[in-house]
C-alpha cells in the first residue's frame, strides 16, 4: 500500500468514526426531544382530562339589575330546577357583572348571566363563551334591542331625513348618558356619533356638547331631561316605562333618535365545563321556555324566552362599537 493509500485509509476510518459520533449524537438528541414531547403530550392529556371532568356542583353567578327585585329568591328557585332537571347541585350566586366576570376567571363560577360588554370580558379573561340570549317582549329585536336618544315633548329637537343630519342637531346641546360603562347609555350612541364623523372619540365629547353628564343609571338620565337639567338623554329602549320612570313621565318624552342591534343579556358558560355537560346545562335553561316552567324566567329579569346565539355573532355588535369609540372590550 502506498503512503497516498494508507492516507486515504486512515481519513475514511476517521471519517467514519466521526460520522458515528454525530449519528448516536442526533440519536441521543432524537430520544431526548421524543421524551419531552411524550411528556408534554401526557401533561396536556392530564389537563384535557382534568378539564372534561364534569362539575360535582354548578355555580352561576346572577348579577343585580335595575329592574330585579328580591332575587336572590328568585335565583334560587331557579338553581333548584336546575339541579332537579341536571341531577347534580347547583348553586345561585348573586353579584354584579364586574364580581361575575371575576368570578369566571377564578373559576369560582361555571356560568353567568351576562350583559354584552362583561360576556366580551368574560370571554377575554376566562374563555367563557355566551349560548342562550334572553328575550324579552319590550325588546325591538326579540334578543336585541335599541340605544335611544330622547327628548322632551316639546323639545325643538326633530328627527330628520338622515341620521348625521338628526345627530348634527346634537351639537352645543346638553347630553345626559347613562354612565361612560352602559353600552345602550354610552357606548352605542357614541359609537353613532364617530360614524357620522361628528366626535373624533369618546375623549373629545366636550368640543361637541355643551355639557356632558351621566345620570348613573336609565332613570338618572331621563330625569335629567325631564327637569330639563339635559336636552337630551341616551338609555335603553325599555328604560321608557315604569320601574324606570313612570307612565305619566313617560308621556313627556319622546324619541330622537334609534340604534338598533344591541345585543341582549345572555348566558355565558366557563369552557372548563365539558361539553356534555355543558350541552345538558344548555337543554336544561331551555326548559325554562315551558309554560309549566317560564315563570321562573320570568320572575329573574323579565326574560320570556332563552334562544340559542352563536357567540361571535351575537355579541359583533358590541365590538364594533367599543372600536368605534376607542375602547378595549
Amino acid at each position: 500500500m502506498t503512503l497516498g493509500q494508507k492516507l486515504s485509509f486512515v481519513a475514511g476510518a476517521g471519517v467514519l468514526i466521526l460520522s458515528g459520533v454525530f449519528l448516536n449524537s442526533l440519536s441521543q438528541t432524537a430520544q431526548a426531544d421524543n421524551q419531552s414531547s411524550i411528556a408534554q403530550d401526557a401533561s396536556a392529556l392530564v389537563k384535557t382530562t382534568l378539564a372534561q371532568k364534569p362539575q360535582s356542583t354548578i355555580k352561576i353567578a346572577f348579577p343585580s339589575r335595575a329592574d330585579s327585585t328580591d332575587l336572590q329568591r328568585k335565583a334560587n328557585d331557579v338553581a333548584r330546577f336546575l339541579s332537579q332537571e341536571l341531577k347534580t347541585p347547583v348553586e345561585a350566586i348573586v353579584s354584579d357583572d364586574t364580581a361575575a366576570v371575576e368570578a369566571l376567571r377564578a373559576n369560582r363560577v361555571d356560568m353567568a348571566f351576562l350583559s354584552s360588554r362583561p360576556a366580551l370580558k368574560a370571554e377575554q379573561l376566562a374563555k367563557a363563551r355566551v349560548y342562550l340570549a334572553e328575550v324579552r317582549p319590550n325588546y325591538s329585536g326579540r334578543y336585541t334591542y335599541s340605544s335611544v336618544m330622547v327628548v322632551r315633548k316639546d323639545s325643538p329637537l326633530s328627527s330628520k331625513a338622515n341620521a348625521k343630519q338628526t345627530l348634527e342637531q346634537l351639537r352645543g346641546k346638553k347630553m345626559a348618558f347613562t354612565s361612560p360603562t352602559s353600552g345602550s347609555g354610552f357606548i352605542f350612541p357614541v359609537g353613532a356619533l364617530v360614524k357620522q364623523g361628528l366626535v373624533p372619540s369618546r375623549d373629545r365629547l366636550d368640543g361637541f356638547f355643551q355639557q356632558v353628564t351621566y345620570g348613573g343609571n336609565y332613570s338618572g338620565a331621563l330625569q335629567a331631561v325631564l327637569r330639563r337639567q339635559a336636552d337630551v338623554a341616551a338609555v335603553s329602549e325599555y328604560a321608557l316605562k315604569p320601574p324606570y320612570i313612570t307612565a305619566a313621565e313617560a308621556n313627556q318624552l319622546r324619541r330622537l333618535y334609534s340604534i338598533a342591534g344591541v345585543p341582549a343579556h345572555g348566558v355565558a358558560i366557563d369552557d372548563d365545563i365539558p361539553v356534555r355537560q355543558r350541552t345538558q346545562i344548555i337543554n336544561a335553561l331551555l326548559k325554562l321556555n315551558q309554560p309549566g316552567n317560564n315563570a321562573l324566567l320570568k320572575n329573574l329579569y323579565n326574560s320570556t324566552e332563552l334562544v340559542q346565539v352563536d357567540h361571535s355573532r351575537h355579541l359583533q355588535p358590541m365590538r364594533d362599537a367599543l372600536q368605534q369609540v376607542g375602547i378595549a372590550p
